[in-house]
């Protein structure tokens, strides 16, 4: 069989839609969807949200790539390509959450910066026992940090690591985290577009390698109600018109030599805490991981190299000088929650909000942090709504139709127990 063609896109609950496509397609840059997709929810139900046009016809969009994006793929004879999408008119899709985030890398240019972004995922581990029940992979040698076979015994991560490899993807690490069997996957810095377009194709042919294992890799927040969560962890940092680190105090970062532009950064941060978990943080099932003492991002907070905090300094300063912010889970859009961080931070340097005191607490039984996170989707969700600053940098449209999905969410997952509110999800994060 000649090369055929993946060409895909993310949307707002962070699905990956897409169609395959003739080899003689190969040459295009451009497919059709239906614009409506954007009011299809996990269950499939086909709502008439803000900018879906579900009540105008269901109409066309586009999704247009370039050329020089079309890649390698997993899949044998397959490339891939992610692009943008754009309504049938020829104007961008304002729900588009590539866009989005290109349209946030664009405003951080016209300062003179660069985005620069790293993202850390955390996931865990699935199988059918004989009932076709899901449980847990059995992994009696995981621990923290583990790595080889008594960590994970059936071999996928290798699988996932090959394939990595062969295709360019810049792997920093795979290991085992805390609770098994849960793994953490971190590709290197890059560019913010490039890197969230790698960390997206990351995570399906993780989970699409992984499900030719027999296991199901799942993403979600908070899978096993008595276990640990999994994070997206965004790291960020910007570059300047030389090529330095703009983030950059010297040989090490400490809290006490922040510049200007770090210390804005982290005001914005915190100043849109409330609204940013409604976009970062977008599922019911993410506040049974957003909690106090939870590693997790429940507080307003910042510290130095302090894992407890909601945003970490650190400690390495000069061209690795980052922020980690610590809220986002991969229930997100990765493009949308990226967007969100870079346009949270340049609100706070381009406002001058004043920046709270460190955290000095340990964030288990003491913490300085008065405010967090709402403690539910719907809080979260009311909390976006009413930070018009951070919805208008984002997108009107998007964060419109963000709303009303998340709104319709808390509906439909309100009576769910913790195991049906993980199936409710686990087969699309």
């Amino acid at each position: 069989m000649r090369d055929r063609l993946r060409a895909v896109f993310c949307d707002h609950i962070s699905i990956i839609r897409g169609k395959y496509l003739p080899h003689s397609k190969i040459a295009d840059s451009e497919t059709r969807f239906c614009r409506s997709t954007f009011g299809v929810h996990y269950d499939k139900d086909l709502l008439p949200s803000p900018g879906s046009m579900m009540m105008e016809g269901l109409p066309d969009m586009e999704l247009r790539w370039r050329h020089d994006d079309i890649r390698d793929s997993w899949e044998k004879n397959t490339k891939i390509v992610i692009g943008d999408l754009y309504d049938d008119q020829g104007e961008p899709l304002p729900m588009c959450p590539r866009g989005a985030l290109k349209r946030a890398v664009k405003a951080w240019e016209a300062k003179g910066l660069t985005p620069k972004v790293g993202i850390e995922l955390e996931a865990f581990a699935f199988q059918r026992d004989e009932e076709g029940n899901l449980v847990p992979l059995n992994a009696p040698g995981g621990v923290v940090y583990g790595t080889g076979p008594c960590t994970e015994p059936v071999g996928f991560n290798d699988a996932i690591w090959e394939a990595a490899d062969d295709l360019g993807f810049r792997l920093d690490m795979i290991t085992a985290e805390y609770d098994a069997p849960q793994f953490e996957y971190t590709l290197t810095f890059d560019d913010a577009v490039k890197a969230v377009d790698d960390i997206v194709l990351f995570r399906l042919m993780a989970r699409e390698i992984a499900f030719k294992h027999g296991v199901i890799l799942t993403f979600m927040p908070k899978p096993i109600a008595d276990l640990g969560g999994s994070g997206m962890h965004i790291n960020i940092s910007l570059s300047d018109e030389t090529g330095g680190n703009a983030f950059s105090s010297g040989d090490r970062n400490t809290p006490e030599n922040l510049n200007d532009l770090t210390r804005g950064c982290l005001a914005g941060l915190l100043h849109h805490h409330k609204g940013l978990a409604g976009l970062i943080a977008p599922t019911a099932n993410s506040y049974q991981r957003l909690q106090p003492g939870s590693l997790a991002g429940f507080w307003k907070n910042w510290g130095g190299d302090h894992r407890n905090v909601t945003t970490r300094i650190s400690g390495e300063g000069g061209a690795k000088s980052r922020l980690e912010h610590r809220m986002a889970d991969a229930s997100s859009n990765p493009y949308t929650a990226t967007a969100a961080v870079l346009q949270a931070a340049l609100l706070g340097f381009e406002n001058g909000y004043a920046l709270q005191p460190i955290e000095t607490g340990d964030g288990f039984e003491v913490t300085d942090a008065t405010e967090s996170t709402a403690t539910d989707l719907a809080g979260a969700t009311a909390d976006l709504k009413t930070d018009v600053g951070l919805a208008d940098a984002i997108g009107r449209t998007l964060i419109d139709n963000h709303v009303f999905m998340k709104e319709m969410e808390v509906e439909k997952t309100k009576n769910l127990n913790d195991e049906a509110l993980r199936d409710f999800y686990i087969n699309y994060i």
